[in-house]
């Protein structure tokens, strides 16, 4: 089974008619959209995302049976040569901040990835993202410094607060991972624009009928 987890860049997007469910896990509750497919939306309750419960949120997509997730992550550009308006999909991934774990009582340890078969499969769906790069996550919801972007652009392409939490996870329960990027702004100190939580979500409302037609694409070939 297919799960798509989507947050800002999902926000103004029309989405296929599901069935909202409340899924009740280990690490508490989580609400999924269910049909064809299984549809995570992280921000649900407006959480920001140092709150959100991603423990929950992927159990209850692997409880659901899903086997592959796709996530859509918005991002900011480390690199001038990515602009804002971009879609990347990253091939590797880094965090600075804390990662939660299912292993809280046990000693076990994954080898993080983003699944090669899935990259792949996005790069044919959308041809005109940009492939391979390091996804660098921060805890949010504060925007990065420049000191902290300029840091992070030595070692990655393109930051996020989510995705590196929600790839984890997903590895520990057993479901492939992949996801891709649309790039809504350049970093702190990297545009001339002074950078704020609107701007973004202006770039993300700009661009929702091609998240649209990718989210199509990917049902169409893996749900």
């Amino acid at each position: 089974m297919l799960g798509i987890i989507g947050g800002t860049s999902l926000l103004f997007a029309d989405l296929p008619p599901l069935e909202k469910k409340t899924v009740a896990t280990p690490y508490g509750k989580a609400e999924v959209h269910t049909g064809a497919f299984a549809l995570l939306l992280r921000h649900q309750h407006n959480l920001p995302p140092h709150r959100i419960n991603y423990r929950a949120c992927l159990a209850a997509l692997a409880l659901l049976g899903v086997d592959d997730i796709i996530a859509f992550g918005s991002a900011g550009s480390l690199k001038s040569e990515i602009p804002p308006g971009s879609l990347v999909i990253p091939t590797d991934y880094l965090s600075v901040t804390d990662i939660p774990s299912i292993h809280e009582c046990t000693i076990d340890h994954i080898r993080p990835e983003l699944d090669a078969d899935l990259v792949r499969t996005l790069g044919e769906l959308v041809p005109e993202a940009r492939m391979g790069g390091v996804y660098a996550q921060t805890r949010g919801p504060r925007i990065e410094t420049v000191a902290e972007v300029r840091a992070l652009a030595k070692v990655a392409d393109v930051v996020g607060m989510t995705v590196a939490s929600e790839a984890t996870l997903a590895l520990e329960l057993g479901m492939r991972f992949a996801a891709i990027c649309t790039v809504d702004n350049y970093a702190n100190g990297l545009g001339e624009e002074t950078l704020t939580y609107e701007h973004i979500l202006e770039t993300s409302r700009a661009n929702c009928r091609r998240t649209e037609k990718i989210l199509e694409s990917i049902v169409e070939r893996l749900a």
